[in-house]
């Protein structure tokens, strides 16, 4: 095999922490951590593959690579592709699939136990002194919440959905889901319902729904007017599900307890975000999806698809 492979955004995969060396046996490999607009024409113009993760490819891109076949995508979503453009040319686009489901339903478990358990908040407690003042052999100055017996809405039942699914059963957790395809079977422990209804009932929400043209800014005041006062809403899927100013005027006038938050509107927030210091809400860098075993699965799985490319039975085509 002699085909040249270009990486244009390889930091996000592969920091450092992970080898390239296996797609060398598909040719040449040219890694480049970052790629501007500028740069990439003159970087990927050799390429018979590519291996993009955010970086733009459109119609003016691809018109100047007239050698491109393959664009291997490192993720799930795959709007920095001109779909379109690419079928035209008859370039195969492949993307990832189900890579981080666990890491990512770990996460939703992490900002749920963030709130209900207040570990950092009673560290933070005990090394300013606090426990020591007191005449009891224990302390806490936030209350402590049980999981067992709450419940978990959860909305969009694709494969991380499940997965958080499986582990609120683990904890005791009633769910409930909302999904769009009714007729794929729905797990045991999940009680399908309407999203007025999961709003209303539900003590946690999470949304593991992908971005389209129908749901972007559901999140909003009437669906946070809805959900309890007591009630958390976690997001790892798209910031642009949730309607920030919204969602900061419900946390600042308590309609909702809490909110975490993997993903925001602008990313990175280059110029800050609206929820920026607002009180409880825990933002983190869109990295629930990259622990060390997912992004090694995403590599495996790329090379799987180059392999079924160049073999000429291209799996996980987009275009």
């Amino acid at each position: 095999m002699n085909h040249t492979i270009t990486i244009l955004d390889g930091h996000t995969l592969n920091p450092g922490d992970l080898s390239w060396e296996n797609l060398q046996q598909f040719g040449s490999v040219n890694v480049y951590a970052q790629s501007s607009r500028a740069e990439v024409i003159l970087r990927a113009k050799e390429a018979d593959v590519l291996i993009v993760n955010k970086v733009l490819i459109d119609a003016e891109v691809l018109a100047q690579l007239p050698k491109l076949k393959c664009i291997c995508v490192s993720a799930t979503g795959y709007n920095n592709i001109d779909i379109n453009a690419a079928k035209a040319r008859g370039i195969v686009v492949c993307n990832v699939r189900d890579y981080c489901s666990p890491s990512v339903a770990q996460r939703v478990f992490a900002y749920l136990l963030h709130f209900t358990d207040q570990v950092v908040a009673h560290h933070q407690a005990v090394q300013e002194g606090a426990w020591g003042k007191v005449d009891a052999f224990c302390f806490w100055n936030q209350s402590l919440i049980e999981l067992s017996g709450k419940t978990l809405g959860i909305i969009g039942l694709g494969k991380i959905g499940t997965q958080v699914a499986k582990i609120a059963d683990a904890f005791g957790l009633q769910v409930l889901g909302v999904r769009k395809n009714k007729t794929k079977r729905t797990p045991s422990n999940i009680e399908l319902t309407n999203l007025d209804d999961l709003c209303s009932r539900a003590d946690f929400i999470t949304i593991h729904a992908p971005l389209t043209l129908e749901n972007k800014g559901f999140v909003n005041a009437s669906f946070l007017d809805k959900m309890k006062n007591s009630a958390y809403l976690i997001n790892t899927s798209r910031g642009a599900l949730v309607n920030e100013r919204d969602l900061k005027n419900a946390l600042e006038s308590g309609q909702i307890a809490g909110a975490a938050l993997d993903v925001i509107s602008e990313e990175p927030p280059q110029q800050g975000n609206i929820l920026f210091g607002v009180k409880n809400c825990l933002i983190t860098p869109h990295n629930a999806w990259g622990s060390i075993a997912s992004r090694q699965r995403m590599m495996y799985k790329i090379e799987e698809n180059i392999l079924a490319f160049i073999n000429g039975e291209p799996v996980n085509v987009i275009a």
